[in-house]
């Protein structure tokens, strides 16, 4: 703790409302309410410099960036690993608002402090985050349209996503105009905007020259790599590049205890969307359409074990792996080698 900092504070925040717990040195506290709003933060934090602990939300960026300008030590929790929070039989907001506090004043490491990403790496991420947005509104839409047509008994020709709003539109029976025409000039409108924002996206991985190193291996491209390099921000921040698969929730949980160590599912910790990128990768890595690599051989080989399971942990296995991959190739801007790439790194 800061020296001069004798005051924990612990923070819940909630939408509209969060609960605040003080903890003095002596042991003494005392309890309040603000709105969640950045004048009544602020009124409230203009107070003498304390450790305020917070929990990652969706208020949590700006109510850490606003509590350090004034001053205050921040420790933003990671609710995934504090069990004593979200597993509490009598949960309330007032209640974690002191936990944090205690747990604050304990020992920060309870907390699993986690970092924010820079300001600007945000805004850009919410380009990426947004044609996302807008790609999965277009499969919707695209699987309404199917399923309503179908339902009168026809269909409507395979094609793309991408090309469905002009190659199928002449086929939707007349009676059906009124209701899906608005769909299709949607389905229009938004393929627009997902275009605008690939030109956007483009920009950025030229604005950021770590994404020509990051798509460097066959399968990744250039959106999985910018949203990469954005999460992470910092590639210093990993000690060793395997820690990137974990950061990422691809590594499987563990519930060691005795003789028992069972296979479980992956984590699942960190952002989704680059996960799914990822294991989007790896699906086209093991594809068809996939290069020949030693990271292809090794997944065909995983997924050769057997077990209608197989395939599917193969490509998580692979998206793991790549992660990893990314990081190293991130940190020591090395020339991807598709074949022999490992042994020429440990020669």
């Amino acid at each position: 703790m800061k020296k001069g900092i004798t005051t924990t504070i612990g923070c819940d925040l909630g939408d509209k409302e969060s609960e605040i717990f003080v903890l003095q040195a002596d042991g003494t506290f005392d309890r309040a309410r603000v709105k969640t709003t950045k004048e009544s933060v602020r009124k409230f934090f203009e107070r003498a410099p304390a450790h305020v602990v917070i929990e990652v939300g969706g208020h949590s960026r700006w109510v850490s960036e606003l509590l350090r300008e004034l001053g205050h030590r921040v420790t933003v929790a990671n609710p995934r690993r504090v069990r004593l929070i979200s597993e509490n039989d009598s949960k309330t907001d007032r209640t974690d608002a002191e936990l944090l506090a205690r747990l604050g004043r304990a020992d920060v490491t309870l907390l699993s402090p986690v970092e924010h990403r820079a300001r600007q790496a945000q805004v850009e991420l919410a380009v990426v985050k947004a044609r996302d947005v807008l790609v999965a509104s277009r499969t919707r839409l695209v699987n309404h349209v199917r399923s309503v047509v179908k339902s009168f008994g026809e269909r409507l020709p395979r094609c793309t996503a991408e090309s469905f709003h002009r190659r199928t539109r002449k086929a939707v029976p007349s009676e059906l105009g009124p209701a899906l025409e608005p769909i299709y000039e949607a389905l229009a409108r938004i393929e627009e905007q997902i275009r605008a924002l690939d030109r956007t996206i483009t920009e950025l991985g030229r604005k950021h020259p770590e994404v020509a190193l990051l798509s460097q291996p066959h399968g990744v491209g250039e959106l999985t790599a910018l949203a990469y390099a954005l999460t992470i921000g910092d590639k210093e921040r990993f000690r060793k590049s395997r820690t990137a698969g974990a950061f990422f929730g691809l590594r499987p949980r563990k519930d060691q205890s005795g003789g028992g160590d069972p296979q479980l599912r992956i984590t699942k910790a960190g952002d989704p969307l680059v996960r799914r990128l990822l294991v989007n990768s790896a699906n086209h890595i093991l594809g068809p359409f996939g290069a020949d690599s030693d990271l292809r051989r090794w997944g065909l080989k995983l997924a050769e074990r057997g077990g209608k399971n197989a395939r599917k942990r193969a490509k998580v296995a692979v998206a793991r792996k790549l992660a990893v991959l990314m990081h190293r190739l991130w940190v020591t801007g090395e020339v991807y080698q598709a074949i022999g790439y490992g042994h020429a790194e440990a020669a």
